[in-house]
């Protein structure tokens, strides 16, 4: 028979220790959110619903976005036991200079779009955290004023290339001006991918006050009093521009850009220069003979071509023919802290994380992607101290087994 007494005060005395309350309302729905996946969702209930499709949306079926997070699902880890893991080195050396973590905040356009704060909660947050930050052509934040947010950090700038060979060589001259150390060339928007969010949502640049948007906006009063109280959207490096996203690249962009315009841009250029959207084993291979500092495997985060290929199943081979020649970055599905560094243990010597630096923007400002940095460094360290590594260097592809799920039929 189970003995049962009547509780006494001091036996309940540590039971009754309350959590003091949060009141900052921000605060506390940041320290709520464990994972990317969490500060998604709060994105979602905070922002608009054409800029969160923007950011969130990709071309077409959006079957190349489902596909990379689906590939980084579909891994198996193997770990060492037994192992001194007490202490655990995440930092690098990437394109020459050091990085606290293996990853760091891609180019995105539009970023004032999806909170107010913009490029300079991202470039701040990533100096503050020792990583690098990358400034799109199509930000909403200049050059010079990243430049001045962040000046001991490591800014990057991402050119496209315009129809205008002129207007894009005096953006690289800015950029060298600024003090950028890296330009990322993205060569996979030749044409603007079939993004129907955007269309479905009637979405444009600024966005357009209509009886739908109006509607939209009432649980979400918080983005329209930032978005009509603060400084009018446009685009910082390009001019005014009041029309759809892809109008504006297919307006804008040169379809006509070749290996040659690309070796024009290197010459122009004095620091490191990383292509970035390339898809298969021969093109970074051409580009490696060319000499670039790095390329990043990326098929737009699946913006562009529908059933593109899966960057992270491209990573084993890509780095096998070409990564003792040249670095081999990744990004596309990037969600989780181990999705990092799996692709560490396959071979990338750096990653780049859009979507998951956005949903932290548009969940809480500069303080979201702060925690959305956190979140992904403590998934890192915790995920190498349990694979039994103590720095990056000693992750091997002998920890990571990419499962089949989409097994392609041998080619003809």
């Amino acid at each position: 028979m189970v003995k049962r007494q009547f509780p006494k005060p001091r036996d309940l005395a540590p039971l009754m220790k309350f959590k003091a309350p949060t009141l900052n309302a921000k605060k506390r729905r940041l320290q709520e959110a464990l994972t990317i996946e969490d500060l998604r969702r709060i994105a979602k209930r905070r922002t608009p619903t054409a800029p969160f499709d923007y950011t969130d949306g990709s071309a077409e079926a959006e079957l190349s976005l489902r596909r990379a997070r689906q590939a980084f699902r579909d891994i198996e880890f193997h770990p060492a036991i037994l192992r001194d893991v007490s202490q655990v080195d995440t930092s690098s050396t990437v394109l020459g200079g050091q990085v606290a973590m293996p990853f760091g905040i891609a180019p995105t356009g539009f970023t004032r779009m999806m909170q107010t704060e913009g490029e300079i909660a991202g470039a701040t947050a990533a100096g503050a955290a020792g990583i690098p930050f990358s400034l799109s052509t199509m930000g909403t934040t200049s050059i010079e004023d990243v430049a001045a947010a962040n000046p001991n950090g490591r800014n990057w700038f991402q050119l496209y290339m315009w129809k205008d060979r002129d207007r894009s060589l005096a953006l690289v001259n800015r950029a060298v001006a600024a003090g950028f150390d890296t330009l990322l060339v993205t060569v996979d928007v030749p044409v603007a991918g079939a993004r129907l969010r955007d269309t479905r949502n009637g979405m444009t640049i600024p966005p357009t006050l209509t009886p739908g948007t109006i509607i939209d906006a009432l649980p979400r009063p918080a983005w329209w009093i930032d978005f009509l109280t603060t400084e009018p959207l446009a685009f910082a490096s390009l001019d005014h521009w009041s029309g759809t996203v892809a109008e504006l690249i297919n307006t804008m962009f040169d379809p006509t850009v070749t290996y040659e315009d690309l070796e024009w841009i290197k010459a122009q250029w004095p620091g490191k220069l990383v292509v970035k959207g390339v898809q298969n084993v021969d093109d970074a291979k051409r580009l490696t003979a060319l000499g670039v500092d790095g390329l990043v495997l990326s098929n737009h985060g699946g913006r562009q071509l529908d059933r593109a290929p899966i960057p992270f199943h491209l990573l084993p081979e890509v780095v096998r023919e070409v990564g003792m020649d040249t670095e081999v970055h990744l990004d596309t599905g990037i969600m989780t802290g181990a999705d990092i560094v799996a692709s560490i243990a396959l071979g990338a010597k750096f990653t780049l994380i859009g979507r998951a630096y956005l949903y932290g923007l548009m969940a809480g400002g500069r303080e979201g992607v702060d925690r959305a940095i956190e979140i992904l460094s403590t998934e890192i360290t915790r995920t190498m101290r349990l694979l039994g590594v103590t720095s990056l260097d000693e992750l091997t592809p002998a920890h990571v087994t990419q499962l089949e799920r989409l097994v392609p039929r041998p080619r003809v």
